[in-house]
C-alpha cells in the first residue's frame, strides 16, 4: 500500500486520500494480520480443546487480576452465557479462580491460578515475538502509525476502554 497519495492542503492541513482499492488491500491486510496474529496461540489451545473466546478471557483477567465479570462482559462485548460457559470450564480446569466480592456479595472477581498465568504467559510470548519481529521490521514512525489507525478504529466506549486499561499498566 506504498500508492497512498496525500491530497492537496486543505486549510493548513493534508488530507489522506484513498482508493476504495487500497481500502479493499487494507482489509485484506488486516484479515491476514489477524490470521497470522492467532495463529500461534490458536495451535498451542487446540490441544487444550479451547479457543479464543478462552483466549480472551484469560488475557484480560491477567490484565486486570480481579476483574468482575460484569467488567469482563463488557471489553469482551459477549452475551452473558456465552462468557459464562467460558469461565466455567476455565475455572474447572484450575485456569481461573472465582471469588465472592468482599463489598457486594454478588460480585464474582476472577484471577487466574499458577497454572492459568503460566498458560497465559505461554500465549502472550508466542504473540509478543510474532509482535516484536513486525514491529522492528517496520520501524518506530510505522509502529506509531499503526497504534494510531488502531486506535482509530475503535468504537469510543472500546477506546475508553483501551486506554483505562493502558494507563493501569504504565
Amino acid at each position: 500500500m506504498s500508492d497512498i497519495r496525500p491530497a492537496p492542503r486543505y486549510g493548513g492541513e493534508s488530507l489522506l486520500f484513498l482508493t476504495d482499492e487500497q481500502l479493499r488491500q487494507g482489509i485484506e491486510a488486516m484479515f491476514f494480520a489477524y490470521r497470522g496474529f492467532t495463529a500461534d496461540p490458536d495451535r498451542i489451545l487446540s490441544e487444550m480443546a479451547y479457543g479464543r473466546a478462552h483466549h480472551r478471557a484469560i488475557h484480560f483477567i491477567n490484565r486486570a487480576p480481579g476483574t468482575t465479570v460484569n467488567n469482563l462482559l463488557a471489553i469482551l462485548g459477549v452475551t452473558k452465557q456465552s462468557l459464562n460457559r467460558v469461565l466455567r470450564t476455565l475455572i474447572e480446569d484450575g485456569l481461573v479462580e472465582s471469588r465472592v466480592g468482599t463489598v457486594d456479595k454478588r460480585e464474582r472477581h476472577l484471577f487466574l491460578t499458577e497454572k492459568g498465568e503460566t498458560l497465559e504467559a505461554t500465549l502472550s510470548d508466542a504473540q509478543r515475538t510474532r509482535m516484536r519481529a513486525a514491529f522492528k521490521d517496520a520501524g518506530p514512525e510505522a509502529v506509531a502509525g499503526f497504534r494510531k489507525v488502531l486506535e482509530a478504529m475503535m468504537d469510543a466506549d472500546m477506546r475508553h476502554a483501551y486506554t483505562k486499561l493502558r494507563d493501569t499498566s504504565s
